[in-house]
């Protein structure tokens, strides 16, 4: 089983986040890259797979700082010699899907291959509509999904044709598309050049442009591994598994998981993945609370509801699955979800930003020390698998 560490983005502690507009404070932010850096140089050493960080821009209360999906992922690779970093993932809402193309082909050549990448839809309101793609697209909640309302329908569409104008990009040399949203190159072509039919592609004889191609291609054949984040609509289950990309399942609920695998399979096969598993379809995990002390297992649930009642609740969202307890408890809890969905891959959210470094390294480390051997072996490079 390979191990991921997952941070919410958090820039202040508690009571600093309670002072107000926590996200505008430099000292702050100085002080979250620093630590940063030592839960991905941590990881690294330990043998965690990879180091994954959501998008969110706008954040001026401090809650979720991850405002470049690139560019941090470029952090956490320069800070470590074998992590993966996790970019969990591009909201395709708001990016031109080509870009989005290009800049992950680069990055993944910085890092030679050390990296993943997610996409999403978009969920908060205030920076989706900010940062959209075009005009008039706005984010999506459980409760637009829910009711099939037209906001829904048009960041559904946006959302899944960008992800697939991403792959065409990665798996062509030049390609074109005309689609509900995106049309690559622009209605009439462009304007070409002498040096694109000499050296080139996608000109035709009369110089116009009339398809386009990434440079570079990815450094990964074809492209690095896709995930589909925190999925759970059934439409797009099937979306996801039609194109390949691993659901991650932060739930404790496992009936609900299971039923979930069994549709992503069913529609992979009839996609023609007929090799599709459990261990395909879905990567499991949780919020991790490792402690023996019953008094400190009620104060980390506690810090922990709180931020999600203040942030993550209103906006619909449900809390995911905590994984606390003491190294047996935890352990338990994961060989009974492992048993039960076959997982292969687990995500594990930490108390980045919420508590103290010396508490997180304390246990990122007991983690691996307790529970990774239980289900796992280093392989050559050091990674448990």
């Amino acid at each position: 089983m390979k191990y991921h560490l997952m941070q919410t983005g958090v820039v202040g502690r508690r009571h600093e986040i309670e002072q107000g507009m926590a996200g505008q404070r430099n000292d702050l932010y100085q002080r979250f890259l620093e630590e940063i850096r030592g839960y991905v140089r941590q990881a690294d050493e330990l043998g965690y797979y990879g180091y994954c960080q959501p998008e969110h821009h706008l954040q001026i209360e401090g809650f979720e700082a991850n405002n470049h999906p690139g560019m941090f992922s470029l952090f956490v690779g320069e800070n470590s010699k074998r992590l993966h970093a996790g970019i969990m993932g591009y909201t395709m809402t708001t990016h031109n899907p080509v870009r989005v193309a290009e800049e992950i082909a680069t990055l993944d050549h910085m890092l030679q291959g050390r990296m993943y990448c997610g996409f999403t839809r978009g969920y908060h309101a205030r920076w989706v509509d900010a940062y959209a793609a075009k005009e008039g697209v706005s984010a999506t909640t459980p409760d637009n999904v829910k009711a099939k309302d037209e906001q829904d329908a048009r960041n559904r569409s946006l959302f899944e044709e960008g992800v697939k104008v991403v792959k065409k990009a990665w798996t062509n040399d030049v390609f074109s598309h005309q689609g509900e949203n995106w049309q690559f190159p622009p209605p009439g072509g462009s304007s070409g050049h002498p040096a694109y039919a000499k050296f080139g592609k996608g000109q035709d004889a009369d110089g116009i442009v009339r398809e386009i191609g990434i440079a570079p291609r990815c450094y990964q054949d074809p492209h690095p591994p896709i995930y589909g984040g925190f999925a759970a609509s059934p439409r797009t289950i099937d979306f996801w598994a039609e194109e390949g990309g691993k659901l991650i399942v932060l739930a404790d609920n496992l009936d609900f998981c299971e039923k979930l695998n069994n549709r992503y399979i069913e529609t992979a096969k009839r996609s023609g993945r007929e090799d599709c598993t459990s261990a395909d379809a879905s990567a499991w995990g949780g919020f991790l609370m490792l402690t023996d002390d019953k008094d400190r297992q009620k104060a980390l649930m506690e810090e922990h509801m709180w931020f999600w009642d203040e942030w993550f609740i209103p906006m619909g969202q449900k809390p995911p699955n905590v994984l606390i307890g003491s190294a047996d408890e935890i352990a338990d809890k994961i060989g009974k979800a492992h048993d039960r969905l076959g997982f292969n891959e687990l995500f594990l959210m930490f108390g980045q930003g919420h508590l103290e470094p010396e508490q997180n390294h304390e246990e990122i480390e007991q983690f691996i020390a307790k529970i990774a051997p239980r289900f796992s072996t280093k392989d050559e490079r050091g990674f448990w698998v």
